[in-house]
């Protein structure tokens, strides 16, 4: 495993740790400077706070700080009601891969997607055999235009608790078979594989608990593993989608996952990937990202 304890040269934080700060929504380009000021050279921001700061202005101000991206988020939801709503997902992912050309995000990232209309609390089917069906279609589509432009795409597996509103994909074995099916990776005459056009995104939130998480990692290899979100599962729970733990406050088993990933040939950025309604999106921005440069340090 790489040393993170002497800097924090492989932290990268996903800017949904501290969109929020005391409460209140914090412009993009504040965050962009918060995160330079302490030495860290990688954030993966959100396609709505990119579009209030502006696709351009986010690009110039990432390369006067020299930042990179270790993905975009997000791409997906790809099942709809009808055609006209399947037509319009797959435009809007196109319009993703755009913007995450822009910004040379190493990866855009994909939240697929599940029953359409869940989110609002009436789903317009309850198929969700049908909803996967949708999200390989829409993911087929949109890998196409992907290909033309050297963007890869990482499927995000989320938590079996998403499965009706957020992603019907929810296992990293499942994610990996679409992968499989959709971008094989034939080997050439050395041997080797060649770099994946579509991969899985790993964040531990989702799948910290499953039985066969070092056996599909190992699957993934440095070709498929994109990207790899890190937080904690904090006990209790109070919200299942907005109380994510800050790492070394919960029960994942953070270093195991990231030596099983890095064995698995990922030598890329651990993203801090944090929604924290109740803690941390209540302190300042300066104690979370200090805070998470020392968990990075100590725990991840």
């Amino acid at each position: 495993m790489r040393d993170f304890t002497q800097d924090h040269r492989w932290l990268s934080i996903n800017t949904a740790t501290v969109r929020k700060q005391q409460g209140a929504e914090v412009p993009l380009a504040h965050i962009i400077d918060q995160c330079a000021e302490r030495g860290i050279r990688a954030i993966s921001p959100w396609r709505d706070q990119v579009a209030a700061a502006g696709l351009d202005a986010t690009a110039r101000q990432l390369r006067a700080h020299g930042m990179e991206l270790s993905g975009y988020c997000r791409g997906g939801f790809f099942p709809a009601a009808d055609a006209a709503g399947l037509r319009a997902a797959r435009d809007d992912n196109r319009r993703a891969i755009d913007e995450a050309k822009t910004l040379n995000a190493a990866c855009l990232v994909l939240v697929v997607g599940a029953l359409p209309g869940a989110l609002d609390g009436t789903p317009h089917y309850t198929d969700l055999a049908r909803a996967r069906s949708e999200v390989v279609d829409g993911i087929a589509a949109s890998l196409e235009y992907a290909r033309q432009v050297g963007m890869p795409l990482a499927i995000e597996p989320l938590h079996p608790m998403q499965a009706a509103d957020r992603a019907c994909i929810n296992t990293l074995e499942h994610a990996l078979d679409i992968c499989d099916a959709l971008d094989p990776l034939a080997t050439g005459a050395t041997g080797d594989a060649r770099q994946a056009a579509l991969g899985v995104a790993l964040d531990v939130y989702h799948v910290w608990w499953d039985p066969k998480l070092q056996q599909q990692i190992a699957r993934a290899g440095k070709e498929r593993l994109l990207a790899f979100h890190v937080c904690d599962w904090r006990l209790p729970t109070r919200d299942l989608l907005s109380d994510r733990g800050m790492m070394g406050d919960g029960v994942i088993e953070l270093k195991k996952i990231r030596q099983w990933v890095e064995a698995a040939g990922f030598a890329g950025y651990s993203e801090v990937e944090i929604f924290s309604a109740l803690d941390w999106w209540q302190r300042t921005g300066e104690e979370t990202l200090d805070t998470c440069i020392e968990r990075h340090r100590s725990v991840v």
